[in-house]
């Protein structure tokens, strides 16, 4: 399974993977004007022409990134996909020279495999909080805060 940067005929079909998760509460939406912006921050996977799974390594500052939008396909989990996308994430960011990463998320459990520690989002640089203000659960997010130091 090849993990590779997104191209723009991606972004459709990420829109809805992600969408798809956001309606049933299990992470954040994302307009498509947000993903056509950012696509070069995105990995996906493909089978044929069907996206099975997706991910961005969105850069805050010199040393801070922030894993997110992390999807995968319903009919493609328990394949590694998950694995790969956060692998492909973090071999990024060592190649960029970044220090920290940090996720918000309702599954911990996969970062944990990563060695990401949970910390409490007050503990989160203030950089961070400039894309919560956005955000439509702001000030209630139930998300779990992870954070990653690299040796770069």
């Amino acid at each position: 399974m090849k993990i590779e940067k997104a191209k723009i005929s991606d972004v459709p079909q990420m829109h809805k993977l992600i969408n798809h998760f956001a309606e049933k509460d299990e992470m954040l939406p994302r307009s498509l004007s947000e993903l056509y912006e950012n696509m070069r921050d995105c990995f996906v996977t493909r089978e044929g022409d069907k996206l099975l799974g997706c991910v961005a390594l969105h850069v805050f500052w010199s040393d801070l990134a922030e894993i997110r939008s992390l999807a995968v396909a319903e009919d493609s989990r328990d394949k590694g996909i998950g694995v790969k996308l956060v692998k492909a994430c973090m071999q990024e960011a060592e190649a960029l020279g970044i220090t920290t990463l940090f996720c918000l998320t309702y599954h911990p459990d996969l970062f944990k495999k990563f060695d990401f520690k949970q910390v409490d989002k007050m503990e989160l640089p203030r950089k961070v909080w400039t894309e919560c203000y956005r955000c439509p659960k702001f000030p209630d997010c139930d998300e779990v805060a992870l954070i990653y130091n690299l040796e770069v």
